[in-house]
């Protein structure tokens, strides 16, 4: 019978354990022994699961209290210099220093880059080096974690990030790149394979999924380096691939000295015959033919097909079925969505679940009683199948004939820059360097708890309607106080950036308990778009028109744009996810219209997510870039010249993408730059971006409350490569996860340093901001 594998299981917990434990501990309400004994316990009740779910290769080490790379990063010991004072001291405040930064009894350090791990929404904390990094084995998190699954009577898969992807995820200082670093990293490596060897491990999960990359040769000739080393350690290593194709590739993975390769069939089916071609007969083939980036049931039929035809060229026992990749991307368990209605419940399929349909798979394939045992699975999927293609709540005609009707002329405003830049200057009068945020204010627990009440039925509408306006007032008051020139209304209406839209698009559905991790302790709850999306009424136009009558400051509008949207939610996939983005963008082009309507006349259109969709492959990125740029500009195109169309991108490299976000032609984009200290912004430099920018100068992501002499000296950084009249002044992302009194402070230090930047810019000697 095939075997099963499952490559990593969601580490928060079914009610979000690890969430609310790290949380706890961050405020100090809970021990450190507090916060492992959770952890601890989340680990073995999911070796338990894919134990009972019959898997065979469970995973171990697939376990981080912040993100996997990090572990990586400090088992290695590659710790920047800047948190030398922390090195020898309690590891956990030196790992949450690297993910957070740190305030605290002296110590004052900003946390590493973050960036999204590949084409998903889930962040990594960016590994810093140079050619003086140095590496070794101070932590031996794999160890440790087979250990403990053997203590229970589990004997797992330790999974490690292979060291090729590790050092090319990194940030090189220098003109060396990273790989120059592989001959320190690889006795690390040799090492930690020989430990698990000798604690009786058989295989190994190395996850490489920057082979499914275009590669350069320095790359390709590393890969060949460093597997020619790690073989010598006697252990079966499985060679881990996902989120696209092996492609060009194939040749190079199947050649590599390893006893397995994973690859991604979910998102690239049609690789099989090159895998297949290549397969070493030593080899065992793994393919992952259960989504583990979707909440869809799997469709057996062709799952099957696939499977068999690879169980015709390797046999039954070179074969293994499996995720596509882990299953950290998916909610824990269907169980527990105990409100959801009958029919689209039997549509979908969490982690759980999909361990039982990797048994199912596995089992249906291999034949015999096997199979006979399964046949009333295999019925009731087809079923399932059959019944959502069929469903009268999928397929609206009217969506459909307007999205037709969508011409080029939709995809444009009326004036170029220069000219819709001098009317909205003369409309807004806005000064130099003008401060604003991002959008939200801290969701506080009173915020918190009223929209629990109002959503349990202990709030009445009309009480909770007014405590949000009294909480709007509250923050449109404050802004006013702080001087901040463009202030926002603070959506302390709204739980989420995307999940609000979607509680009033037609299309989307929503869980209880459809939590997936972010980063951290940072969990959404992503909407699913199951059919065609529309927008039945305004969004969000009365809360942005009441607060607008708070101030006389030119009130901004806060909406999130359709590549978001889209790429946050979990998305149907019986249609291209260029049809569902535009049918998005129409839905936002009518809000967008209505505010402006409204007396609103900046709007932000977040599309924090552009560069997140990007293909890997070179080859596939224009076709994807077309589609999502006209999304923006359809969702933004519908105002007049003099209404001031803002975006906020956050987290991600720009530099292969600069003539998509130029494309886009929003008035005002505002981007991370805090944490690389405005490096991100040399993208914008060299590209010579045009519009205007707002170069974030507050890592919210972090507790840590920056000193106006910071925020001054990133601005002046700013100021060295743009124009005055192109520089916004804001955080890096909104202040929902914040709170007040480090916002407070923060704001304040922000408003001083916009202040003393634009003094310095009056003086005779400098640069005049021209409006």
């Amino acid at each position: 019978m095939a075997t099963t594998a499952n490559l990593g299981f969601p580490r928060i917990g079914a009610q979000r354990e690890l969430k609310k434990a790290l949380e706890s501990y961050w405020k100090g309400d809970v021990t450190v022994e507090a916060l492992e004994a959770t952890a601890k316990s989340i680990r073995a009740e999911n070796w338990k699961r894919q134990h009972k779910a019959q898997i065979t290769h469970i995973p171990s080490a697939d376990f981080a209290y912040y993100d996997q790379v990090l572990n990586h990063s400090v088992m290695f010991g590659a710790i920047p210099s800047r948190y030398a004072s922390l090195k020898n001291k309690d590891p956990l405040a030196l790992y949450f220093a690297m993910a957070r930064g740190l305030q605290k009894d002296g110590v004052d350090v900003v946390a590493c880059e973050m960036t999204k791990w590949f084409d998903t929404n889930y962040h990594y904390i960016v590994p810093e080096f140079s050619a003086s990094t140095e590496f070794a084995l101070e932590q031996n998190l794999p160890l440790a974690a087979y250990n403990e699954a053997k203590a229970l009577g589990f004997n797992t898969r330790p999974v490690v990030i292979g060291p090729i992807t590790y050092l090319l995820l990194g940030k090189m200082k220098g003109e060396a790149g990273a790989l120059s670093l592989l001959p320190k990293l690889l006795p690390v490596y040799t090492e930690l394979l020989a430990s698990l060897k000798q604690a009786g491990a058989e295989w190994v999960q190395i996850d490489e999924p920057c082979l499914a990359l275009d590669l350069s040769a320095e790359a390709k000739a590393a890969y060949k380096t460093a597997y020619e080393t790690l073989e010598k350690s006697g252990l079966k290593l499985m060679l881990t691939t996902y989120f696209a194709g092996l492609r060009d590739n194939a040749e190079l993975a199947f050649a590599l000295p390893v006893a397995g390769v994973h690859v991604d069939l979910v998102r690239e089916p049609n690789q099989l015959d090159a895998v297949l071609k290549n397969v070493k007969p030593t080899q065992v083939l793994s393919l992952g033919v259960v989504d583990g980036r979707n909440i869809w049931k799997t469709d057996f039929a062709p799952a099957i097909a696939l499977l068999t035809k690879a169980k015709a060229a390797v046999g039954d026992d070179r074969l293994i079925v499996a995720p596509s990749c882990s299953l950290l991307h998916t909610p824990v368990d269907l169980v527990h969505e105990t409100k959801m209605d009958d029919e689209l419940k039997q549509w979908l399929a969490y982690g759980q679940q999909k361990l039982e349909e990797i048994a199912v798979l596995a089992q249906a394939v291999s034949g015999g009683q096997g199979a006979a045992d399964v046949k009333p699975a295999l019925d009731a999927n087809a079923q399932a199948i059959a019944a959502r293609r069929t469903s009268k709540r999928i397929h609206n005609d009217a969506v459909k004939s307007r999205l037709a009707a969508v011409d080029e002329k939709m995809l444009s405003r009326k004036q170029p820059f220069p000219q819709r830049a001098q009317a909205q200057q003369a409309l807004l009068k806005l000064p130099p360097l003008p401060t604003t945020t991002i959008g939200s204010f801290p969701q506080t627990a009173a915020v918190r708890e009223a929209r629990a009440k109002f959503k349990s039925g202990a709030l009445s509408a009309a009480d909770y309607d007014a405590f949000l306006e009294k909480t709007t007032r509250e923050c449109v008051d404050y802004q006013v106080k702080a001087d901040i020139d463009v202030p926002v209304h603070g959506e302390f209406e709204r739980n989420d950036m995307v999940e609000y839209f979607g509680e009033q698009l037609a299309g989307f559905a929503f869980s209880q308990n459809g939590w997936v991790q972010s980063y951290g302790s940072r969990c959404v709850k992503p909407p699913f778009i199951f059919g065609d999306v529309s927008r039945p009424s305004p969004m969000t136009v009365r809360w942005s028109k009441f607060a607008q009558t708070l101030t006389d400051r030119p009130m901004k509008g806060m909406l999130t744009g359709p590549v978001t949207i889209l790429q946050w939610s979990f998305v149907r996939d019986d249609q291209p996810r260029e049809t569902t983005c535009k049918q998005i963008a129409l839905a936002i082009r009518d809000e967008v219209v209505d505010l402006e309507k409204a007396g609103i006349r900046l709007i932000q259109i977040d599309e924090p997510a552009v560069r997140e969709g990007l293909p890997l492959r070179n080859a596939d990125k224009q076709s994807y870039l077309k589609w999502a740029v006209d999304s923006f500009r359809l969702s933004a195109a519908g105002v007049e010249d003099a209404t001031q169309i803002h975006t906020h991108m956050c987290y991600a490299e720009f530099n292969d993408i600069m003539q998509s976000i130029a494309d886009m032609d929003a008035d005002v984009i505002s981007i991370e730059t805090s944490r690389s200290a405005m490096e991100l912004l040399q993208a914008f430099v060299d590209f010579k971006y045009p519009n205007q920018v707002g170069p974030g100068v507050y890592d919210i992501h972090s507790p840590r409350v920056p000193k106006a002499e910071e925020m001054v000296t990133l601005l002046r950084k700013a100021l060295e490569v743009l124009e005055p009249s192109q520089v916004w002044v804001n955080p890096d992302c909104g202040l929902k996860t914040r709170g007040w009194p480090e916002v407070e402070q923060a704001l304040a230090a922000m408003v001083g340093a916009a202040k003393q930047l634009r003094a310095e810019l009056a003086t005779p000697n400098a640069k005049v901001a021209n409006g």
